[in-house]
């Protein structure tokens, strides 16, 4: 795809949902270190859900040094309604641990070393480095933002890591920042997984798969 017809695009899910004051991140988080542990719960659940237990995680354990030293089952029990709830007990104690004894209790800011932490692939340390310290030399790729660039024909692959790669390409950095918010959100609202609203979609007519999908 050319970049003018993937900037055309972009641009009519662009005017559709942000605007001056919308809040890029479906997450409610304060601070690097919560956004960085939401993000790992967020993993096989939504965002929701993940959100309905932000606050009585963060009253027990409020920064690393808390959550480092915190009991496996106490962690578990806040944490369970995310699903996976004992691998993410774990990865987030673990991380915790590990922002404790290598960075100084400081959730990092470069992309190499979030993804040595515990739990941290290259979506969540997107999705960090993006809205905890406004760096956006990434794209974040979720299910949505998967699902939504193969079938508007961002790319042809199935694989995060290339995605990411071939959406860095086909936008200027500019818009960058931008793209994880706009596709999760058409996808959510209108370019849902099993039942597509073709009809209602604003770029059906740029789709390569509108009206083809099975209902």
């Amino acid at each position: 795809m050319q970049r003018e017809y993937a900037c055309e695009i972009f641009s009519h899910l662009y005017r559709e949902y942000v605007s001056e004051d919308t809040r890029l991140c479906f997450l409610e988080f304060e601070n690097p270190f919560e956004i960085l542990i939401l993000t790992i719960l967020s993993a096989q659940t939504t965002d929701v859900t993940v959100n309905g237990i932000r606050d009585h995680l963060f009253d027990c354990y409020p920064d690393a040094q808390a959550l480092a030293g915190a009991s496996v089952e106490e962690v578990e029990a806040i944490i369970r309604p995310t699903g996976f709830y004992h691998t993410k007990a774990r990865n987030i104690i673990a991380t915790s641990l590990a922002l404790i004894d290598r960075f100084g209790g400081r959730v990092p800011d470069t992309m190499n070393d979030l993804l040595t932490l515990p739990g941290v692939g290259r979506k969540t340390a997107n999705i960090v480095l993006h809205h905890a310290y406004g760096v956006h030399d990434g794209i974040a790729v979720d299910t949505h933002v998967k699902r939504l660039s193969w079938r508007l024909g961002f790319t042809d692959h199935i694989d995060p890591v290339h995605i990411e790669q071939d959406l860095l390409a086909l936008f200027p950095s500019s818009v960058w920042k931008y793209l994880n918010f706009v596709l999760i959100s058409h996808s959510r609202r209108v370019c849902t997984a099993r039942r597509p609203k073709c009809g209602e979609c604003i770029v059906a007519d740029r789709c390569r798969c509108a009206f083809r999908i099975e209902k």
